[in-house]
């Protein structure tokens, strides 16, 4: 009994010297995807590949909603048949621009996802470098119930992404 007793305090003394060695940063990914220079890049990019479908699309919703606001107003006086054609119209045209405008979302959001992951490959290689220049143990991300402000080695990380 006394034994076990002996060997537990050794390896409760061992472990406790070895955490006071251990070295721990924090980074905050939130602030790091916000604030990175490739981040702004990325937009930017992203912007302008976009951008002429961007505005076909501001332009078709522009026509579609005078259409709309022409037909209120007409709507009183012209035959049936004649405004039940051009209802028909503008709800295919209503149809098709939200079906463009669902398209053009979904386009920019799998871009979006793929900048994104080029990114976070940045990051992650940012982290590891920093890490091992500074002699960290242990590099924890987001998702941390509390982290000390003297271990949050975020601006390092930002500094780093920063030089490439």
């Amino acid at each position: 009994m006394k034994y076990n007793f002996l060997i537990l305090a050794v390896l409760l003394t061992a472990s406790i010297t070895s955490h006071a060695e251990l070295k721990i940063g924090f980074v905050q990914v939130d602030k790091i995807l916000q604030e990175a220079p490739q981040t702004i890049e990325s937009n930017k990019k992203l912007e302008k590949e976009f951008s002429s479908r961007t505005d076909k699309l501001k332009a078709d919703v522009k026509s579609l909603k005078e259409r709309e606001s022409s037909f209120s107003k007409d709507a009183l006086t012209m035959k049936e048949s004649e405004r039940d054609t051009k209802e028909k119209s503008l709800s295919q045209l209503r149809v098709d621009v939200q079906r463009k405008e669902r398209e053009l979302r979904e386009d920019i959001n799998i871009r979006r996802n793929e900048e994104l992951g080029g990114l976070q490959e940045q990051i992650n290689k940012a982290v590891t470098s920093v890490a091992k220049a500074e002699g960290f143990d242990l590099v924890l991300y987001n998702g941390v119930a509390y982290a000390s402000e003297k271990i949050d080695i975020t601006d390092k990380i930002l500094k780093s992404l920063g030089k490439k």
